[in-house]
């Protein structure tokens, strides 16, 4: 599938202070199609030499001197044009990344909401006073840190990009974007859309290219004052040593391991969804999905049954057929899930999806498997999978699961299933993670709630006002007037 054509700008250009340039190296990167392996775009491969021109282009820009109100009103603007181009921008996405066009639509449409929540929010983050001796008068500021550089991964493009450059954005900052090379399509329309809407020029740029390349040169930019990267452990890592070399602050939203905690007295039909949806949702390629089931061994027979049940159900298949699952990233990411599962024993294997026979056989599917009977240390339930492959726990008391919750190196997401209000509010308390959810999962993705983890699931906040904060450098103002 080709949509070169469909195209309102030019992928195999940067964006580079408001203009469309091409690479300095002259040179493309192929971008597939998921579902069947196909070309669907030429890319540019951009470099040092673009991310020095974007970064440059970002220092010298006017919206940092913009007031919040005339921020705020812009990317309202943007909103509005994301949500009048929904469907487009769905199309694109799942051409790109391979989800079902249903959760593309739903991906656009959170796009749309950060841009009204942030625009609402560019006036309303205040300073304080501060009491403090007689004869002075002591306040804060919030400011921008300059400019900030944003490497997103291919998983949700069109979220990240919302809550990571909007955010920036907000507080005035200028930002700097290195898409992933697997998926980057929405990134440059979210680029031609802000231009419409009327951000100056150098306020935003977009250079597609290599993580090795443009990724490693954002990273490791003396001009960049700020990084927020969403990806692997792995490569977390090595962007925060190389931002650690020019004293950069950075936000690292990494890996995850999340659990859901199932009690005897469960509503086991409210959850069975979450359950899940949490784990199959873009073929599980998403840091927060839920891969570990825990279930209270008193309904461990009838829950394992209900799950197993509903994974039979499933459909595989390519994204604009628009079934339950849609395909893996690439090749590569296939070959990762298998190995995964090939050192797994089949015999704890209780359910498959299966893939629909009209699958083209170029697309990199993978059905998604659901294990029982899995031991707390085993590689299934340690190890952050990254496909649709979910593990269930077996346990027998709160504190027995406690330990099992806590029991990997991630922290970013985990939820609670029980109708006991004692209970939900002790293990929201001793779950180490992030968000913590009770009786739901995800909580509608809501753009307000803040996001991130702790331990290798990595720091700092996204969404909310929490993500403004951090994209924000705070100012202590002491004036003594006696």
């Amino acid at each position: 599938m080709s949509v070169q054509d469909d195209l309102w700008f030019d992928p195999s250009k940067c964006f580079i202070a408001g203009k469309w340039v091409a690479p300095a190296g002259g040179e493309t990167l192929s971008l597939e199609n998921p579902s069947d392996g196909s070309e669907i775009a030429r890319i540019a491969r951009g470099g040092r030499t673009d991310v020095d021109a974007a970064a440059h282009a970002a220092m010298n820009g006017e919206w940092g001197r913009k007031t919040a109100l005339e921020r705020g009103r812009i990317l309202t603007r943007i909103g509005q044009l994301v949500l009048e181009r929904v469907d487009e921008l769905a199309r694109l996405e799942a051409a790109d990344v391979g989800k079902p066009l249903k959760q593309a639509r739903a991906d656009a449409v959170a796009l749309a909401r950060y841009m009204e929540f942030y625009g609402g929010a560019a006036d309303k983050i205040h300073g304080e006073t501060i009491p403090y001796l007689d004869g002075y008068t002591v306040y804060t500021l919030r400011e921008p840190h300059g400019v900030t550089g944003h490497i997103v991964p291919w998983n949700y493009p069109m979220q990240i990009i919302g809550r990571s450059v909007g955010g920036a954005l907000t507080m005035g900052n200028a930002a700097v974007l290195k898409p992933a090379e697997e998926a980057c399509l929405t990134a440059l329309a979210f680029a031609a859309i802000a231009q419409e809407a009327g951000l100056p020029e150098g306020a935003l740029n977009v250079v597609p290219g290599l993580g090795e390349e443009a990724g490693a040169a954002l990273s490791s930019h003396p001009d960049i004052n700020h990084i927020s990267f969403t990806g692997s452990v792995g490569v977390g890592v090595l962007i925060q040593k190389a931002a650690a070399e020019n004293i950069v602050p950075v936000t690292l939203e990494l890996g995850g391991k999340s659990p859901q905690i199932v009690f005897e007295d469960a509503d086991l039909d409210a959850a069975l969804p979450f359950l899940v949806n949490a784990g199959v949702q873009n073929a599980g390629q998403t840091c927060s999905a839920s891969s570990r089931i825990l279930v209270q061994r008193g309904i461990y027979d009838k829950l394992t049954a209900m799950m197993a049940e509903r994974y039979r159900a499933l459909k595989v298949g390519p994204a604009m057929a628009d079934l339950d699952v849609g395909p893996l990233i690439s090749a590569r990411q296939k070959e990762i899930v298998e190995g995964f599962v090939s050192h797994a024993d089949p015999a704890h294997i209780l359910a498959q999806a299966s893939v629909v026979d009209s699958a083209p056989e170029g697309g990199h599917y993978f059905p998604p498997t659901l294990y029982g009977g899995i031991d707390p240390d085993d590689p299934l339930a340690q190890n952050e999978i990254f496909g649709p492959v979910q593990a269930i726990i077996p346990f027998d008391t709160e504190a027995e699961a406690l330990k099992i919750a806590n029991g990997t190196a991630y922290g970013l997401v985990a939820s609670i299933w029980t109708r006991d209000g004692a209970r939900q509010m002790r293990l929201a308390k001793a779950i180490k993670s992030g968000q913590v959810f009770i009786n739901n999962y995800g909580a509608g993705g809501g753009v307000e709630l803040p996001f991130g983890g702790v331990g290798k699931s990595g720091h700092g906040r996204a969404k909310g006002f929490e993500a403004l904060y951090g994209f924000s450098v705070l100012k202590t103002v002491a004036a003594h007037h006696g």
